[in-house]
């Protein structure tokens, strides 16, 4: 008959659950918390060690050891879900040319402009900017456009 006080029963049945938990829980890490479980089991039953504060200090050694040696290999050969998006959002704006459709300027007086099918507040280098002149982007403001005159 099965004794369920068993140490060895215990960290057994407590690392396949953990390793199981992993389907659930994914990332790579409850399955080595699982994988110590069963190492101390085994520990355990061939008496290596004899009481829980030594199983419990060959858990949390083995668990650290099994994370920092096979977490990376095992996120290598799994993969996981990662994207690769766009961190600077505005830097496909820069450069673009918009139409000025209220008065910039003089000095820090905000005026808007016209690009993407909407309007912006702009602001330029303190110079007057007429409506209907062609602007180009130079960089963004929090939610105003730093405009400079288009050359010619």
């Amino acid at each position: 008959m099965l004794d369920l006080t068993s140490p060895v029963l215990i960290w057994a049945i407590s690392g396949l659950v953990l390793m199981l938990a992993e389907l659930i829980i994914p990332g790579g890490i409850v399955i080595f918390l699982g994988a110590a479980s069963l190492l101390v089991a085994a520990a355990w039953q061939l008496a290596f060690i004899d009481n829980w504060t030594h199983a419990l200090t060959l858990w949390f050694i083995s668990s650290i050891t099994l994370l920092l040696a096979f977490r990376n290999v095992t996120q290598k050969l799994v993969g996981g879900d990662t994207s690769i998006a766009d961190t600077e959002k505005d830097a496909d704006i820069y450069g673009k040319e918009a139409t000025v459709t209220d008065t910039i300027g003089p000095g820090e007086k905000t005026g808007r402009v016209s690009f993407q099918d909407t309007t912006w507040e702009a602001l330029a280098d303190g110079s007057v900017i007429e409506a209907g002149q062609t602007v180009t982007i130079v960089c963004r403001d929090n939610i105003a456009l730093i405009v400079e005159k288009k050359n010619v």
